[in-house]
């Protein structure tokens, strides 16, 4: 019962992260465009090379890497899989893509954004204290403890992170409203940039001393 109500959840993310499409990426003017990397076994439609539809089979579409646990040894304790165009070249075109993300006890996604796609998350395994941060309007914070089956919605663009408050691993999916929602991870952006940000900007942005921007600066680089 446990797994059929896992699988359940499941349909439903992927179905209400269908709806996001047109927020983001633009609608497709064909069925689909499967994404090939050779030119000479492609047609060139919409502005993309595209596999021939006549050659498109299920597994165009399809997927199996979701199975199993995964490791979760590393600095923040958590393990983000991509179900992108990457894995499913039928996906092209469609403006959705999904991960899975697996949290260690006191694991965390780190506050980040996503430049192209909302997100929504539904928790399969766990509890997980999660947030959001407006605009420079008001920064205002609104978070929330999330329990197997609920779902919490990050808008585009919006600094937000996942926490496993809990003492066991943690599980969830969330669906994202754009084939290539992009990252951009707050910490490794500003202080594992390459080249380097200007320590006196940092400290001063910060309003630290610059001491401390030398040390994270070395932990990220």
């Amino acid at each position: 019962m446990l797994m059929s109500n896992r699988f359940f959840v499941a349909i439903v993310v992927l179905g209400l992260a269908s709806t996001l499409v047109y927020a983001s990426d633009p609608s497709s003017l064909q069925d689909f465009c499967i994404a090939v990397n050779d030119p000479k076994s492609a047609v060139f439609v919409n502005g993309k090379f595209c596999k021939d539809p006549k050659l498109a089979t299920a597994d165009d579409f399809f997927f199996h890497g979701l199975r199993g646990l995964r490791n979760t040894s590393n600095s923040v304790g958590s393990t983000v899989t991509p179900v992108d165009v990457m894995q499913i070249p039928g996906l092209n075109t469609l403006g959705i893509s999904l991960v899975r993300i697996d949290y260690a006890p006191n694991g965390l996604i780190p506050p980040h954004m996503h430049p192209r796609a909302s997100e929504i998350l539904v928790v399969l395994e766990g509890t997980l204290y999660v947030g959001f941060v407006t605009s420079n309007t008001d920064n205002r914070l609104f978070t929330k403890v999330l329990y197997r089956g609920d779902v919490f919605v990050f808008p585009e663009g919006l600094i937000h992170f996942q926490f496993n408050l809990g003492k066991s691993n943690a599980v969830a999916l969330a669906g994202l409203s754009s084939q290539n929602p992009g990252i951009i991870t707050v910490a490794n952006a500003v202080f594992g940039s390459n080249p380097k940000i200007s320590a006196d900007v940092l400290a001063k942005a910060f309003q630290v001393d610059k001491k401390i921007v030398d040390y994270l600066e070395a932990k990220f680089w």
